[in-house]
């Protein structure tokens, strides 16, 4: 899921640079929206004591 937080920063920042800031705000806050859904799945983790399951 970090992945996918990554890749939409890098998508804002491109874009910021083009002069789309529509693209670039939306590109990040949907990042943004990823990386705090990420922490949440890893605090709730952390707290019911369950590890992360192994990536592909």
């Amino acid at each position: 899921m970090l992945q996918w937080a990554l890749i939409f920063f890098i998508i804002a920042l491109f874009a910021a640079a083009l002069g789309q800031r529509g693209v670039a705000g939306l590109s990040a806050e949907i990042g943004y929206l990823l990386v705090g859904v990420a922490v949440i799945f890893l605090v709730v983790a952390f707290i019911s004591g369950h590890a992360p399951l192994p990536g592909p």
